[in-house]
């Protein structure tokens, strides 16, 4: 059996109908035998599954945004299915599972084990979707649950693989399908051995991908985007980027580290280490040659700039004046460690330590929570984190620019600062 092809398709690929026959147009031009296609959750349906979470553990009624949230995937299914097709009562019965899952009492579950367990419908829902309408256009595929392959540990929001269970559970269970017709699955999802969902961090469907390629042997994953490739910048926020043709993993891996959303962080590991090749393309232009990322010598030295958004930058102040030492940053990083919080930015100084956060909900408020008796602590909301690799002169005096400059940090290879913009209202 020669060895699989794995495409995968982000939200923004399956966000209404049209973009689902986009999605069908590629793959009949390009099934190849064995193949397998990792599928995201519907447009922005993981954000709102996330504010019906928040409603729920706030107290507040979420009814409406389920009946958002329903109305919107039916509203898919009737541009794309006859209006006795067996793909309502599939998504009826879905959302029937879903409501069942937010009866459960928040007293009695911890928010991230209730964040997998509710947001995991997103993939679920879209996936049955897409597969009925592969199926309808001739493009007969089999749906997968990826519960039932990617074994976890129970670390709620950011699971750990288990790489040992999860290779046989690919080689018992998609080998012998991929064998006759290919296989649709859900990005983002895995399984613990309590059967709990578990999720492998947000935008995870990109590592979903690469886990099975490097427990299948893959002969190449393509991600596809609604851009040309990976570029220099997010062209929504950077005029003139460039895109790059290719990438060698080390370069990859260090955009992705910072932050570029092109690609999940996690992604380029299991494929370097089979030495898989990675190609990122456009679900708008498929005939676009698009990235390659693959084992080849670093070449780029273009800028490369990565925003993030929803930034926090608290500090914490030791209140008797002792000096800041490996102990303090420990005990910091020790509560970081429990509440699963990754740093961005880190800078010290003799009395305080600064860190650059992801606003999460109810986790930053923890942090703070846990570390009060022990520092002062102040914090700035509605902050953004810019990253330049390969930064020059003129270019980082540009980007200082109508900031208003919180922290800083450079290097030979990176310049970094935590901003807030300053407006020019009444300039």
């Amino acid at each position: 059996m020669s060895k699989a092809i794995i495409f995968k398709f982000g939200g923004a690929s399956v966000k209404d109908a049209q973009s689902v026959k986009n999605l069908a147009s590629i793959l009949l031009n390009r099934l190849q035998n064995p193949f397998l296609i990792v599928v995201s959750a519907m447009g922005k349906s993981t954000n709102l599954l996330e504010e019906i979470l928040k409603a729920k553990f706030s107290l507040v009624d979420y009814s409406s945004n389920i009946a958002i949230l329903k109305e919107q995937h039916l509203q898919i299914c009737r541009e794309l299915f006859a209006p006795d097709h067996l793909i309502f009562a599939k998504i009826e019965n879905t959302f029937l599972q879903l409501e069942r899952e937010l009866a459960i009492k928040v007293a009695d579950i911890s928010y991230d084990e209730y964040y997998d367990q509710i947001v995991c419908y997103g993939e679920l829902l879209s996936t049955k979707i897409v597969q009925e309408y592969l199926c309808s256009q001739q493009i007969f595929c089999i749906w997968q649950d990826a519960r039932e392959i990617i074994s976890t540990d129970n670390r709620h929001r950011a699971a750990q693989v288990n790489w040992e269970k999860t290779a046989l559970n690919c080689r018992k269970q998609l080998l012998p399908s991929l064998s006759k017709f290919p296989i649709i699955t859900q990005g983002f999802i895995g399984r613990a051995d309590n059967g709990k969902s578990t999720t492998l961090g947000r935008e995870g469907s990109d590592f979903t991908a690469a886990i099975l390629a490097n427990c299948l042997d893959a002969r190449s994953v393509t991600i596809w985007k609604d851009v040309p490739g990976v570029l220099n910048a997010d062209p929504k926020l950077f005029p003139d980027t460039v895109l790059f043709p290719k990438l060698a993993y080390r370069e990859a891996a260090e955009m992705t580290y910072y932050g570029a959303s092109v690609i999940h962080p996690k992604t380029i590991k299991p494929l370097a280490n089979k030495n898989i090749p990675l190609m990122v393309k456009s679900f708008i232009n498929p005939d676009e040659k698009g990235t390659l990322i693959t084992d080849c010598e670093p070449q780029q030295t273009v800028p490369t700039f990565v925003q993030k958004g929803d930034q926090i930058l608290v500090t914490f102040r030791v209140k008797d004046f002792t000096f800041v030492n490996e102990a303090r940053i420990h005990q910091i990083y020790a509560v970081l460690e429990s509440l699963k919080i990754r740093v961005n930015l880190m800078q010290t100084s003799a009395i305080s330590i600064s860190l650059c956060l992801d606003k999460e909900f109810l986790k930053v408020e923890k942090l703070m929570q846990a570390l009060k008796t022990h520092f002062e602590i102040r914090y700035n909301e509605d902050l953004k984190l810019l990253t330049v690799l390969h930064p020059q002169q003129e270019v980082i005096s540009r980007m200082e620019e109508g900031k208003e400059i919180l922290l800083e940090q450079k290097t030979r290879n990176t310049f970094q600062i935590v901003f807030r913009e300053v407006s020019t209202a009444g300039a």
